[in-house]
């Protein structure tokens, strides 16, 4: 962050809210030229402060309105066994985070779907076979309060 100046910011901030905007366009919001601000993107680019661009799309819309946040406690913490869970987690299609906690339980997982029921088969077919789970502890969202971008962070 320290070697961002004002315009890389404002750059990721707008680019935060508006992924598939011109060069043009990104040009005229921080009041230099084409060439100019496309050396900064790709500057951002290469330099991994820009990491992707991507879609965000309503889960609502797509039959995957309802957020589930998962408390996964392993048998065991072995580097073997993180691993392994690591690798069968990334195959489950309905996860759409994990992380490895520091605390009470070993990994915290995003699951989105279509209801209870919808989770009761996600869970039956895909988090009660992932490999060195001793505990599974789910909550339900009632809504989304608040979800930034990372760009929010400039």
């Amino acid at each position: 962050m320290e070697n961002l100046d004002h315009i890389d910011r404002a750059l990721l901030r707008y680019l935060g809210h508006a992924a598939r905007a011109t060069n043009a366009e990104l040009a005229d919001k921080v009041h230099m030229s084409q060439s100019a601000t496309l050396r900064r993107v790709r500057r951002l680019e290469t330099e991994g402060i820009i990491e992707r661009y991507s879609v965000v799309a309503n889960r609502s819309a797509m039959g995957r309105g309802t957020s589930v946040f998962v408390e996964i406690t392993l048998d065991g913490q072995s580097d073997g066994q993180l691993d392994e869970f690591e690798a069968a987690v990334i195959d489950c299609p309905d996860v759409l985070s994990c992380h490895l906690i520091a605390g009470g339980f070993d990994y915290l997982l995003h699951v989105a779907c279509d209801g209870v029921a919808s989770y009761e088969n996600i869970h039956r077919r895909q988090l009660a076979h992932l490999p060195h789970v001793a505990r599974v502890q789910s909550s339900f969202a009632l809504r989304t309060v608040l979800d930034r971008p990372a760009t929010a962070m400039l």
